[in-house]
């Protein structure tokens, strides 16, 4: 199977464990063991009388009552735990198509969304956001891609890179998009959890084609635990505990233990971080907007990402080496979600308020120095 270069993590290879100031990462700000103790009342005493032993291949049965317990109403048959939502795609992607099958994803997207699909020969139909009106949903035209009858249907909201969102009523359309094609829908609920304007929607789980994929990384500031969660049909968890029976088994009982009490205090988690990025995005809106000239910003209603416009300028990509190489900046260039983006990047506010104050003065002095405008300030 040739399956293509994933450029978003390639781009983080190379520079996310060499910046000082991270405003490219899609996650909040990562929340240090004290304080995850202190959030969920938990002392790491509590794992001394934990066992090395093997966790279940669907995941522990603790971590997976509190999961059923806040997204199925209680039901664990259809919820796995995952190594982050990226196993939970690469299984659902490999199980469900066939070469010739046509997969729609939402456009722009994070490249695991469609390029395992790509790879396994499906056919790849972009369903691209309304750039004209800040990266608004067209439904009107997806109902159009959908008469061809895809097996699959892509999206997440609020969207990654961009930050947008649809209502609940646009949500239940896009269900019965997905119904009227009998597709599979895949939502991908990475930032579901963190909503400015709007409360945070509902997982489509009344849907019996449904499949959601969840993390611990994006809302919570957990990345380093790495796990994630899939909600599916109970017949496909079975053939993925099947598959994953050749790459990974299970998820370590020692990161269940503190991902099962983050899920029993996930308002208390997400309350903090949204207070936290919600302050940060304040400081963007107020950058860009003195900046008009060299900056076009879409606010995001959800999420800690948006996918910023640099107008006028003639290579994103260098500007984001120049950034990392010389300043210690992490920017990600929009290329990494499509080559129709090259103008774009995405800019990540959900780190330290100080993080984010010095890289976006670190990238203003770049962005005049690009357009050959005069530096006042060192």
């Amino acid at each position: 199977m040739d399956i293509a270069i994933a450029r978003l993590e390639a781009w983080m290879r190379d520079y996310y464990h060499k910046v000082d100031h991270d405003i490219g990462s899609s996650g909040v700000r990562d929340l240090t063991m004290a304080e995850l103790q202190t959030l969920c009342g938990f002392e790491l005493r509590d794992l001394e009388p934990m066992v090395f032993h093997d966790s279940e291949s669907y995941g522990g049965s603790g971590l997976r009552s509190a999961l059923a317990d806040r997204w199925t109403g209680g039901d664990v048959d259809r919820l796995m735990v995952t190594h982050g939502s990226s196993e939970a795609i690469y299984l659902v992607m490999q199980l469900l198509l066939e070469p010739g099958d046509e997969v729609i994803v939402v456009d722009p997207a994070y490249q695991q969304l469609h390029d395992i699909a790509a790879a396994r020969g499906c056919r790849i139909t972009r369903w691209p956001l309304d750039v004209r009106n800040g990266f608004a949903a067209d439904l009107t035209l997806l109902r159009e891609l959908a008469r061809s009858g895809p097996r699959m249907i892509v999206v997440n909201f609020p969207h990654n890179p961009t930050g947008v969102s649809i209502t609940p009523a646009e949500q239940k359309e896009l269900v019965a998009i997905a119904a009227e094609a009998g597709a599979y829908l895949v939502w991908d609920h990475a930032f579901g959890e963190l909503t400015y304007t709007a409360d945070p929607l509902p997982i489509p789980a009344t849907y019996e084609r449904a499949i959601v994929f969840g993390t611990f990384s994006k809302s919570y500031g957990l990345a380093g635990l790495r796990v994630g969660w899939c909600l599916a049909p109970p017949e496909l968890l079975a053939r993925m505990a099947l598959l994953r029976d050749y790459i990974a088994l299970y998820v370590s009982p020692v990161l269940e233990f503190f991902a099962e009490h983050a899920v029993r205090n996930a308002d208390r988690i997400v309350a903090l971080q949204q207070e936290h990025a919600r302050g940060n995005l304040r400081l963007l809106r107020e950058w860009a907007d003195g900046l008009p000239e060299l900056v076009r910003l879409s606010p995001p209603a959800g999420g800690v990402t948006a996918f910023v416009e640099f107008a006028g300028q003639p290579d994103v990509v260098r500007t984001c080496r120049r950034l990392a190489e010389k300043h210690r900046v992490l920017l990600v260039p929009g290329e990494c979600f499509g080559d129709a983006y090259r103008n774009y990047a995405r800019l990540g506010f959900g780190g330290t308020t100080a993080e984010l104050t010095a890289g976006l003065s670190l990238l203003e002095r770049v962005l005049r120095e690009d357009a050959g405008m005069v530096v006042t300030n060192g």
